[in-house]
Order: C-alpha cells, then sequence, then structure tokens
C-alpha cells in the first residue's frame, strides 16, 4: 500500500485486545483506536497472532491446499452452490460455485458433512482449533469496536452462539476453507478481464463486488489477492505484504445493521492475477461470526450509548429475514448523508499520551 501513496492498514496485535478487569490499558486504547481508525479509512485492519497460533493457521492453510489438489477436476453437479440464501446456517462440506472460481469447504460445529455416496467426508486437517482460535479473536475484536463505540461491555452476547455450543445446537458462525481458480478445476471458466492501469490485464469473477453479511470476518490467505474497497471509493489490497502470523479483519453487514450504519461493511473482491502458475490455486481460511439464526437485529445498544439512530435502523429485523434479504451495496456506499461521531475525550480518557487522534466510524459518501 505504500506504493500506493496511501497510509497503511492498522496492525494490532491480538493479545493488545484482550479485555480485562478494571480501567483499560494504555495499549489497550491504542490498539483500539488503530484498528477502529483502520476500520473507517479501509473497512479492514491487520491482526497479528501470536507465533504458535501462527503456525496453526499455515498448517491450515498447508492442509487446504492438499484437500483441494487431491479432489476431482469435475465436481459433481449437486455440489454446486446455489447461493439460497435460506440454507445461509446450515452449509457444510465442500461446494463449489463455478462463477467465484471458488471451491469451499464449510466447517461448522453440530454439523457433519455427508458426500452425495453417503459416505464421510475427510475434511482439511486441525479446522477444530482453527475455528476456537479464529473465534474468539473475531469476539474480542467485535468487544473492542465495541469498547470504541461507548457501548456495554459485551453487547452483542445476546446474539451469538453459545460458548461452549449446548446439547444439540449447531453454530451459527462458520469456518470456511476455500479455494481460488485452482487450475485443474474445471469449473473455472467464467471471468471477466479487467485492465489495470500499467496496461495488464487482471482477472476477476463475474460476481466481483461481494459483502459478508457476517459480524466480523477474519481471514487468512496464502497468497495475495483481497481487495477493499476505502472510505474513497479506491479498492485497495489489503494482504500484499502480510506476515507469517497476520491476518485480515472486516466488518460484515450484520455489524453494520446492528450498530445503526455506524461500522461501514467492507465490499470486497479478489484477483486472480496474482495466481497464474501456481498449481494450487489461492487457498484462505475465512472465518465468519454470524448472529444466532432465531434471535433479532436492533439498534437498542446504540440508543442506550446516546447515539442517534436513523429510521431505517429503528424496528428490530429477525437475523433469519436479515440474511435471507438482498442488500444492494449501491445502497450502503451512496448514502448522501452520513453519521459520524467522536469521543469527548475529557471524560473517556482515549486521548493519551501517545497523541493518537479518535476518529468516528462514518458512512462512505
Amino acid at each position: 500500500m505504500a506504493g500506493n501513496g496511501l497510509p497503511p492498514l492498522g496492525r494490532v496485535k491480538l493479545s493488545d485486545l484482550v479485555p480485562s478487569e478494571g480501567l483499560p490499558s494504555e495499549s489497550y486504547k491504542v490498539s483500539v483506536t488503530t484498528l477502529s481508525q483502520s476500520l473507517v479509512q479501509y473497512s479492514a485492519a491487520i491482526i497479528q497472532f501470536s507465533s504458535s497460533d501462527g503456525a496453526l493457521l499455515r498448517s491450515g492453510l498447508d492442509s487446504a491446499r492438499l484437500y483441494f489438489h487431491q479432489r476431482s477436476s469435475f465436481p459433481a453437479p449437486d455440489m454446486i452452490h446455489t447461493n439460497d440464501s435460506r440454507e445461509w446456517c446450515k452449509t457444510s462440506g465442500y461446494y463449489m460455485d463455478p462463477q467465484l472460481w471458488q471451491e469451499t469447504y464449510d466447517y461448522r460445529p453440530g454439523l457433519t458433512p455427508i458426500e452425495p455416496n453417503n459416505t464421510m467426508e475427510i475434511p482439511p486437517g486441525g479446522l477444530p482449533d482453527i475455528f476456537c482460535l479464529l473465534g474468539k479473536a473475531a469476539r474480542d475484536i467485535l468487544d473492542a469496536i465495541s469498547f470504541y463505540l461507548n457501548l456495554r461491555s459485551s453487547p452483542f452476547t445476546e446474539i451469538l452462539d453459545n460458548v461452549p455450543l449446548r446439547n444439540r445446537e449447531i453454530s451459527s458462525s462458520v469456518l470456511s476453507v476455500c479455494c481460488h481458480a485452482r487450475p485443474s478445476f474445471q469449473g473455472t471458466q467464467h471471468h471477466n478481464l479487467t485492465a489495470h492501469e500499467d496496461g495488464q490485464l487482471v482477472m476477476y469473477p463475474d460476481h466481483e463486488n461481494q459483502v459478508d453479511k457476517s459480524l466480523i470476518s477474519l481471514v487468512k490467505s496464502d497468497k495475495p489477492g483481497l481487495h477493499i474497497r476505502d472510505l474513497h471509493g479506491r479498492w485497495v489490497p489489503v494482504d500484499v505484504d502480510l506476515g507469517p502470523q497476520e491476518a485480515i479483519v472486516y466488518p460484515g453487514l450484520a455489524l453494520y445493521q446492528a450498530t445503526a450504519g455506524y461500522v461501514n461493511p467492507a465490499l470486497l473482491r479478489t484477483e486472480f492475477n496474482s495466481m497464474q502458475g501456481s498449481m494450487y490455486g489461492r487457498c484462505s481460511l475465512a472465518f465468519k461470526l454470524m448472529p444466532k439464526s432465531m434471535t433479532s437485529l436492533n439498534c437498542s445498544e446504540m440508543r442506550a450509548a446516546g447515539h442517534g439512530v436513523e429510521a431505517q435502523f429503528q424496528l428490530p429485523i429477525p437475523v433469519d429475514d436479515f440474511m435471507q434479504r438482498s442488500h444492494p451495496t449501491d445502497q450502503l456506499f451512496n448514502r448522501h448523508n452520513f453519521q459520524s461521531f467522536s469521543f469527548p475525550t475529557a471524560q473517556d480518557g482515549m486521548q493519551h499520551s501517545h497523541n493518537v487522534p479518535v476518529l468516528g466510524f462514518q458512512l462512505a459518501n
């Protein structure tokens, strides 16, 4: 990003975002501010894991490459993902989306995937441990955003899964092991070619602009290629200089709804030009922290904290309805009015000796 003349994404150690009893530490306040400013500017930030956790993520990517590499070049037609929004909290096992050049294995605790011939699927390795790691990280990040918004601690507990899950419960959150543009995958015929600034051709999938419906998403990839639209409408590559222990975090539509539009969802696309010549394609681990299906998204916590709530966010929306409806991105990112706020620094102590300015979340216009 430095080569583009843009300031870098905020980098935050996950260990500095873990909340503790009593007054917030200086490192916590600095990290929360760095995270929040990066989400304002880019709708994304970089999270740094410990060396042992980074090793777990890298080993998960190694397992993912082998898993997809051994799969058939001609997947069965019933494995084609139909993008049925009614099944948003029931996906499990392998499926593919030819239009996105993507194969996915969804790991969802509480569901055991079965192949069409009723045989057990052998999944990529380490998924339960990676799910726990990224799930805990996503909740800590969500609490950090809540702290910045001046909400009470853990304000989204009521709409999240139990930790741990109770008997017969199925996780709403999901860990997706993805592979983009595997050369041996014969379903990848559909693509667009877009001219790059330097005249080179860059490949994007047919549906290049995507928005997750999650609260928080965490993504660790083995190759760069993820682009997110920033506050000013520019497409920014966000994973070109990630370290071995780093991952990308970005907000989704559910958090946008639950915070009355104060936190922008990330608008995404994936570039495939960097994957040419790769025998595996681009593999990634994507954890999505999702709200429970049998609950509602409302802005009561925002009102309780004194934030203004516009009319479109006034009524609670059942999560299942929210996940099944369409959300045109032009309505999210091209609003003429926007909301913003900042903290009264004398009251909450967010202005500290490091002289990091405090910015409010706002909608891009």
